[in-house]
């Protein structure tokens, strides 16, 4: 199959739901977005299982102030989303464009990748 830019409005449910849930640190709402034994990769780190998930998400980016900006995304079939959010803040460098690279199991998350 080949990758589909695809907009905001049409992407899987999971995913604007998630992103939007982390934006306004809504643990709880992001958390419920993922399966059982997803894993997440940011920062070169690996947390795996909702406990460990939820502590990340719980932290991630909590010494910073920044605003997110969709991009764009590409769909490589139905399991693989590639979404690019522009962050802008007091971090260092204070512009970064990231990719966060979801794995969808049925209607939720199984492995997210957060990398530039």
């Amino acid at each position: 199959m080949t990758d589909t830019d695809t907009m905001w409005n049409a992407l899987p449910a999971v995913v604007p739901t998630y992103l939007s849930a982390h934006q306004t640190r809504d643990v709880a709402a992001a958390l419920s977005t993922f399966t059982a034994d997803a894993a997440v990769t940011d920062e070169g780190h690996t947390v795996a299982g909702r406990q460990a998930i939820g502590a990340w998400l719980d932290d991630a980016g909590s010494e910073y102030t920044f605003t997110t900006t969709f991009t764009g995304a590409t769909v490589s079939g139905p399991e693989h989303i590639d979404v690019v959010q522009r962050l802008e803040g007091d971090f260092p460098g204070g512009v970064a464009d990231l990719h966060y690279r979801f794995t969808l199991a049925g209607d939720l998350i199984s492995r997210l990748v957060i990398e530039p």
